[in-house]
């Protein structure tokens, strides 16, 4: 019995550790999974809520926008302007920023721990700031202003009130927007991974996938969507399955992430996705610098959006796309379904929190068939690793490498316009073009050079117009996208329209003067207004109307106000109102 007993100890022995070294393995093998991509550590604790209002976001870091990830949190401000802002750590104010779009008025707080906090959309600063902000653009003669601050000249400790929230610039509500940026660098870093209290216990929710034939363009194909249902936890197609019949294939999702209390549908962290148990391709949003926002429309199947949509974000790196915050197998997330193969596909995808979400299906190549030609002639084939050069008797362009983000076949057409100019179609806005290129046309009927051309842009609603320079006979001009064009000679100058002021009215119960600007063009190179001979400041907020606010250099008494607006080729307009206070 006694042996019987030490053989039986023993063999237990050899089981638990046979069992340990399992479980050991196992999560080994689960550990290497979530650490496929590298995870980030930053100072946690350091910053404290900028706000004085509930601690609630209305958007996260990496939200899917046109054209852009967004960079930051747009903190809530009870649905109210002129709430505190405050420092959200001890530093020093290192750069001002005032402008009609983007952030409109914004603080940039650098920190000693090498983090720069960025705080934008601003109603007005505090007093002393607000002071010596005016001064400065009194001093420049223009409102729109940046500014760059010594350490020593505003010092703010942490908790410290810097500002008021507004809903200036780029906003279309009141809230704060709030970054975190690597002072040397500029990259623009995740918020949430610095501990900011947003409690979130919630997964990301996933609504749908998507299937791509990548043995052509992305752009030259309408992706098959297929729902989704919850089972056991996971999401999986609601038909099981997936049967493909290209010998190579890619996926993408749709999923949003909420947090703990709202119904917000913010964006997700970082996804990973797994070839038969293997990752083979992910991306992880944790910063990215300005310069980089842009390749959202590389991430996105653009085209799907911009003809109204889902968003969809690619599991694969599309040919013009760099790594940037992918990370991938030389497959570059591109399933291979030759001989009829059949694969495990797992999509993990995560917020900052570290809440996770998984879809699971089997992908199952049946009739594949051979790639068919590209019948395009060559020579309208563009392609993202090549320089591709566009040459008409009348127009042409060439962008660089990597301009686009996959291959298209290129579409041309000439039409008559009804000035008499040629409409020049150059492809169409639903394929991105990455960076700015220049479009150079010729006309012939133009008997001498002129300084008033301009190329207009347009595409369904959307228009851009913009001064043409003459070079060797050709007017050219810098675009980021494709769609019409047409050249034409502006003449018209802007016209201004007081809304409230009248010529020689007694303005004394007026609190500001209001003035609005129209051009064929939707911008104005410059607008400037004089009161008895002193230069006066307007704003111009989201670019609408010019507004000045009564204050001490508008006293009691009989008034002169001259405006001049000027248009992008130089067309000018003058006004000139007498009043008396």
């Amino acid at each position: 019995m006694i042996i019987m007993e030490k053989q039986f100890n023993t063999r237990k022995s050899i089981l638990v550790s046979l069992g340990l070294f399992i479980l050991g393995m196992v999560a080994t093998a689960t550990s290497a999974q979530a650490q496929y991509l590298e995870q980030k550590i930053y100072p946690q604790n350091y910053f404290q809520w900028p706000i004085g209002a509930k601690k609630a976001l209305a958007a996260n870091f990496g939200e899917l926008r046109n054209n852009h990830f967004h960079m930051g949190l747009d903190c809530k401000s009870d649905q109210q302007e002129n709430m505190p802002i405050y420092a959200a750590a001890e530093g020093y104010i290192a750069r001002i920023k005032v402008e009609p779009w983007g952030f409109g008025q914004a603080i940039y707080l650098n920190h000693p721990n090498g983090y720069t906090t960025l705080y934008a959309h601003l109603n007005k600063f505090y007093p002393e700031l607000q002071k010596y902000v005016e001064e400065q653009q009194y001093l420049q003669k223009t409102w729109a202003i940046s500014l760059e601050l010594p350490p020593n000249k505003f010092a703010v400790k942490k908790g410290a009130f810097i500002a008021n929230s507004g809903n200036t610039g780029g906003s279309m509500g009141p809230h704060l927007h709030f970054e975190i940026r690597d002072t040397k660098t500029d990259k623009v870093l995740n918020p949430l991974l610095f501990n900011l209290p947003i409690q979130d216990n919630i997964a990301p929710d996933i609504l749908r996938i998507a299937v791509y034939d990548r043995t052509k363009s992305t752009y030259e194909q309408s992706p098959k969507i297929y729902a989704l249902k919850k089972v056991n936890g996971v999401y999986e197609p609601a038909g099981g399955k997936i049967y493909v019949s290209s010998e190579k294939v890619s996926f993408a999702f749709t999923a949003w992430d909420r947090y703990t209390g709202s119904t917000n549908q913010n964006g997700i962290y970082e996804a990973v996705l797994y070839n038969d148990e293997k990752p083979v391709c992910g991306f992880q949003l944790n910063n990215i610098d300005y310069l980089e926002t842009r390749y959202l429309n590389g991430h996105i199947d653009y085209k799907t959006r911009f003809q109204g949509g889902p968003w969809l974000q690619h599991l694969s790196q599309l040919p013009g796309m760099p790594d940037l915050f992918y990370k991938s197998d030389n497959s570059r997330g591109v399933v291979d379904m030759t001989n009829g193969a059949s694969h495990k596909i797992k999509m993990l995808i995560s917020d900052a929190n570290g809440n996770k979400s998984t879809v699971a299906f089997t992908v199952v190549g049946n009739n594949i068939t051979a790639p068919k030609p590209n019948n395009t002639p060559e020579a309208s084939q563009f392609k993202p690793d090549m320089v591709n050069i566009f040459e008409k008797s009348n127009v042409r362009f060439y962008l660089p490498a990597n301009y686009i983000y996959d291959s298209l076949n290129f579409n041309y057409k000439e039409m008559a316009g009804a000035n008499g100019k040629t409409i020049y179609q150059l492809h169409n806005s639903s394929v991105p073009v990455h960076k700015y290129f220049t479009v150079k046309i010729k006309d012939n009927s133009i008997s001498a050079p002129s300084d008033k051309m301009l190329i207009k842009r347009w595409f369904n609603n959307k228009e851009d117009y913009k001064k043409a320079t003459l070079e060797n006979g050709w007017y050219k001009a810098d675009f980021r996208d494709f769609g019409y064009y047409q050249l034409m000679e502006d003449t018209e100058p802007p016209v201004i329209t007081s809304l409230g002021l009248v010529n020689g009215m007694n303005a004394s119960k007026l609190t500001r003067l209001v003035f609005s600007v129209k051009d064929n063009g939707e911008d104005l190179k410059s607008f400037d207004a004089w009161l008895d001979g002193e230069w006066l400041m307007f704003s111009n907020d989201k670019g609408r109307n010019f507004i000045y606010k009564f204050d001490e250099r508008c006293g009691p008494g009989n008034h002169e106000l001259k405006i001049t607006a000027v248009d992008l080729v130089g067309n000018s307009t003058t006004k000139t109102y007498n009043f008396t206070r």
